[in-house]
């Protein structure tokens, strides 16, 4: 038999055989992925905690009602009351007994509410007469007082004629001055107040209102009193 030519130079010779043998190789069967641990809803992100839902949402509302109240307030935007004392009569001032004194006064005091869209309502209102920071004259109840908008009013409230303990330094203090013809007092007023808007209602404020006065009193005067000073009365809130 004829020997076969040998293959060209860069070329090898395949055995047919060989070739059907690593055909006939067992394929391997894939096994399958493992089951998530949990269902995942569409989008593949994993289901919210309700509880942190939930704190979003109070702090979403918190946010729209200091929002809301924030409005209101630059709206209204409420100021303080004005007092001012413009007259003062005295119809006894007894310092002769100590440790007690005991006087009676009338002052008419002007109220001024420069709010355009609130009113104010005091309620409860006392006031009393004080000389060097204790009080000379019982406190007295004033009526309830509802001022308008942009309004003014005058009280004239009818303070003292009890008898009021007090340090028989100061009663000595008092005649002294009363002597000389120049006294220095302060009118108190306390009490509660809050605005009023349409529907609206403030919270009730703790005011306190003090009226320093300069008044010319001699010995034993009784009538209306001259006011040597009289500046605008201090509101606290």
């Amino acid at each position: 038999m004829a020997e076969e030519p040998p293959p060209p130079h860069g070329y090898h010779t395949v055995n047919p055989t060989k070739m059907a043998a690593a055909d006939e190789k067992p394929h391997h069967k894939e096994q399958p992925a493992p089951p998530p641990p949990y269902p995942r809803p569409r989008g593949g992100h994993p289901p919210k905690d309700p509880r942190r839902a939930l704190c979003t949402a109070a702090a979403i509302l918190l946010v729209l009602l200091g929002a809301a109240a924030l409005t209101l307030w630059l709206i209204y935007r409420p100021h303080r009351p004005k007092f001012r004392v413009v007259s003062a009569a005295a119809y006894q001032l007894n310092t002769s007994t100590p440790p007690f004194v005991t006087a009676t006064a009338q002052f008419t005091v002007v109220a001024t509410n420069p709010n355009r869209r609130a009113a104010i309502l005091y309620d409860p209102f006392s006031a009393y007469v004080s000389y060097r920071g204790r009080a000379i004259t019982p406190a007295a109840a004033l009526p309830p007082l509802v001022q308008e908008r942009r309004s003014t009013v005058a009280l004239s409230p009818l303070l003292g004629g009890a008898a009021v303990p007090v340090e028989a330094e100061l009663a000595n203090a008092l005649a002294m001055d009363e002597a000389y013809g120049v006294v220095v007092l302060r009118l108190v007023m306390t009490g509660k107040m809050r605005y009023k808007a349409g529907a609206l209602r403030s919270r009730r404020h703790g005011v306190h209102i003090d009226c320093d006065l300069l008044i010319s009193l001699k010995n034993g005067f009784v009538g209306k009193l001259t006011l040597l000073g009289s500046p605008p009365c201090k509101v606290y809130l």
